[in-house]
């Protein structure tokens, strides 16, 4: 698995369950080759203007991806996992849509609320 893949992991919910979902990884971690990912969602009505992303069936990458449906790329649904704790890579996003989402997630941690 690489950075930008879109991946399937068992993600925790709101409730507490623990759920197969696909995640998009953002960045191998040091020092153990964890992965940074982050959720992506059917539910585009959780969508943080600004902030996460909308990957639509019309988008250039869409197809690539491997995704059934409209999806949001939460940025702020962030979980470090193990490599081992991952099903296997179903897709990928863009270079492009990868690159927007670290510079966007960057400058949240920099610049705080503000960035959104």
């Amino acid at each position: 698995m690489t950075e930008g893949d879109v991946v399937l992991t068992p993600l925790p919910q709101a409730d507490g369950r623990v759920k197969n979902r696909p995640a998009v990884v953002l960045r191998v971690m040091p020092p153990h080759g964890d992965l940074l990912v982050c959720g992506v969602s059917t539910q585009l009505h959780h969508e943080t203007p600004g902030f996460d992303e909308v990957i639509r069936r019309d988008d250039p990458d869409f197809a690539a991806s491997r995704l059934k449906a409209t999806s949001l790329i939460r940025l702020g649904f962030l979980v470090v996992l193990p490599v081992n704790s991952f099903l296997g890579s179903i897709g990928s996003i863009a270079p492009e849509r990868h690159s927007r989402l670290l510079q966007r997630l960057s400058e949240y941690l920099v610049r705080g609320r503000e960035a959104v």
